[in-house]
This record gives structure tokens, sequence and C-alpha cells, in this order.
């Protein structure tokens, strides 16, 4: 006995599949072009971002350089002042101690009677040798930055002198040093001992 067999329906079985599994396929190249854009986008997108962040830590680092080297410079100043200051001010006990002896050489001065026409030699000796002396003595504390700030006759100055007495007069206005037992003393401008002055009231 023989069967016949039909291959139609093989063949339109095998003609669907073959349809069934092309048309996929077939769409394929109108969705690839818009997942090929957006990974354009996105790759486009990502050196961007990064140059933004490399640009603001250079700025950031930036920012940190200068300020520390504003404080550096800021340091050196300040070592460069505290050297000088202490190369300037290193012997001011010493300054104070030494105007000391110049303000002896003053009061042995006016010690001494005052001076006549006819004074005796050994007194005019004394005196002149005084005088020699204090004058040589200064200049030498003033080539080392020590000065002498008379006071007499100047506005009273609380930064330079010290008000030992006060009193009325009718040749000095108020607030004026009207005498000066001892002159202000300064170390390369700096007070080095504030003059011991009598300060005038004004009017009685």
């Amino acid at each position: 006995m023989t069967h016949d067999t039909d291959p139609t329906p093989h063949a339109d079985a095998a003609s669907g599949a073959g349809t069934h599994q092309h048309q996929p396929e077939g769409q394929q190249p109108h969705d690839a072009p818009a997942a090929e854009a957006g990974e354009t986008s996105t790759t486009a997108a990502e050196p961007a971002d990064r140059i933004a962040e490399l640009e603001a830590e250079v700025a950031a680092m930036r920012e940190k350089w200068m300020r520390a080297e504003a404080e550096m410079q800021n340091l050196r100043n300040r070592t460069k002042r505290e050297i000088e200051d202490a190369r300037q001010y290193a012997t001011q006990k010493f300054a104070r101690d030494v105007v000391e002896a110049a303000e002896n050489l003053k009061r042995a001065l006016a010690s001494l009677p005052a001076r006549t026409e006819g004074e005796e030699g050994i007194v005019k000796s004394m005196r002149e040798g005084i005088e020699s002396t204090e004058r040589s003595f200064l200049g030498i504390l003033e080539r080392n930055g020590i000065v002498a700030v008379d006071p007499q006759g100047k506005p009273f100055d609380a930064n330079l002198h010290q008000a030992m007495a006060e009193q009325h007069s009718d040749e000095h206005a108020a607030g004026t040093v009207m005498q000066a037992w001892t002159p202000a003393w300064t170390l390369h401008g700096r007070l080095l001992k504030p003059a011991m002055v009598v300060v005038s009231k004004g009017h009685a």
C-alpha cells in the first residue's frame, strides 16, 4: 500500500516560518540609527563633564596655592620685621641705663654756680670740661640711635611725657609743658624713657 503525501503543507509551513522569522530582521535597520544616536550623545557628554570637573579642580588648587603663597609672604615679612626689631632694640635695657649717665652729666652742670664774668678758674674749667664731655657723649648716643627730645614749651603728650606736677601759669597755655626735669629719650624712634615734666594748668 502506498501513502501519498502532499508536500504543500510542509512547504507552506516552511514558507510561513521563514516569513515569520524574517520580519524582525527587516525592522532592525529602522531602530539602529536611534540607538546609535543615543550612544553618541552619551559618549560626547562624558568628556565635556570630565573637562568641567578637571577645570574646577584646577581652579580650586590655584586658589589654595595663592592663599598659601600669601600666607608665606606675610610670614616672611613678619619674620624680617622681628629680626630687624631684635637687632635694633636688643640693647634697649643697656641704652636705658646709658641715658641715666647723660642725665647725670646734665645734673652736674646744673649744680654748678651760675656763670659769671669773674668766676674762679677752677669752676670755669669744671664747667667747660663737663659741657665738652656731655656734647661728646650725646653725639655717641645719637650715632647709635639714642636721641634726647626736649619737651619744654610743647603740648603735653602722654606717649612721650610723664607729668610730675601741674601748676598755674600766666605764660603758658593749659596743657603745655612749662618745665622739663628730664628730656624724653627714644631709641630708633621708639620711646626709651619718658620725659618728667611739669604741666601748665593755665591762668589761676
